[in-house]
């Protein structure tokens, strides 16, 4: 999106402050978590994420809540294959319409065609492309992270936890039999390789140019067993419309970002955004509560989008950034920043500089 109130300071949001994921992920995150004895539930109640809000059907995460509780569990259960286990431990059943969208079409490839399409509403944290590889007539699942700098152990993560759900699907749901020919990660080789071929039962190389899994012809051809193009047909009309009042979601969260960026030291208030919506702010609130989110929420998301980027620019002093960012001094930015990263702002600078070279 593009904005500039000033040329000197970047723009202050993306996607990733707004709260519009399915939070699967996290649901079996800490499944895998109890089983490995660790309890992720205090995490999440300090992240407003207590249990009966995680239960909620209409319950929706930002990249930046997911990635936080996922460098967390990461880091309390010492299991850097972590998203393997989690990719591994999912069901179709927890896509609701989706996942029976997928168990009713034809074949697998145009299943996950069908996943890739509708991918807003499966909860995915990475970016899912799809089609016929230019070698052969192979098929090629592609996976991007929404964020290139993302915190390297978190990518890891999602980059495994999107295949491994892929392959465990793809077995619950066609054969149990089925292995793709290959899968390709863009992060390095790890030490222990035993999970990967276990679970992927076929040749897994690293440090490769993007996260792909190749797919046979003969797999990819594959009928379901569950298919019914009746229940398919019905099934995507209701998946439209969800993803038509998605649209609406994003589209208000979106407008609010960017006007609290622009506006940015100063932060409108929110009888300020329900006059400019013209619209009451009982309305305002309630349509944020739609899309599982507060006005204040959101704009602590866009403030640390923009001190994020103002720390990369080394010329300025941790004064400057607080200014500049709406915090009234120093010691409020260092708060803000140990809460959102468990780290001092100087320490971030230096991980964030670290991880650009």
């Amino acid at each position: 999106m593009s904005m500039a109130p000033n040329p000197a300071d970047p723009p202050g949001t993306s996607r990733s402050t707004s709260a519009t994921i399915q939070p699967n992920i996290l649901r079996y995150l800490v499944v895998v978590a109890d089983e490995r004895g660790v309890d992720l539930r205090p995490l999440l109640k300090q992240m407003g994420l207590d249990e009966p809000v995680m239960r909620s059907a209409a319950l929706r995460v930002s990249y930046r809540q997911g990635s936080a509780v996922i460098r967390r569990a990461l880091e309390l259960t010492g299991d850097e294959r972590l998203g393997l286990r989690v990719g591994a431990a999912q069901h179709l059943t927890a896509w609701g319409l989706l996942g029976f969208a997928l168990m009713a079409d034809d074949t697998l490839q145009h299943a996950i065609e069908t996943g890739v399409k509708y991918q807003n509403l499966s909860g995915a944290m990475v970016v899912w492309s799809a089609g016929v590889g230019q070698e052969d007539d192979a098929f090629v699942l592609r996976a991007d992270l929404p964020d290139p700098a993302m915190d390297p152990a978190v990518a890891s993560f999602l980059s495994e936890e999107a295949f491994a759900s892929v392959v465990t699907l793809s077995r619950l749901a066609v054969d149990p039999a089925f292995a793709p020919r290959a899968v390709e990660f863009s992060f390095p080789s790890p030490r222990q390789l035993d999970l990967y071929s276990a679970l992927f039962r076929c040749p897994v190389r690293f440090g490769a140019p993007a996260n792909r899994m190749i797919i046979d012809a003969a797999w990819a051809r594959a009928r379901m067993p569950g298919r019914d193009p009746v229940g398919y047909a019905s099934t995507l009309e209701m998946l439209d419309e969800q993803m038509a009042s998605r649209r609406d979601q994003q589209d208000l969260l979106e407008v609010l970002e960017i006007s609290v960026a622009q506006s940015l030291p100063v932060v409108p208030s929110f009888g300020e955004q329900a006059r400019r919506h013209a619209t009451s702010e009982r309305t305002l609130r309630r349509r944020l509560a739609d899309c599982g989110t507060t006005y204040e929420a959101l704009v602590e998301g866009v403030r640390r989008e923009r001190v994020e980027q103002l720390l990369l620019r080394p010329e300025l002093t941790l004064r400057d950034i607080a200014r500049r960012a709406g915090f009234s001094d120093e010691r409020a930015l260092r708060r803000a920043v140990r809460r959102w990263h468990g780290a001092s702002p100087v320490e971030l600078r230096e991980r964030m500089r670290t991880a650009r070279l």
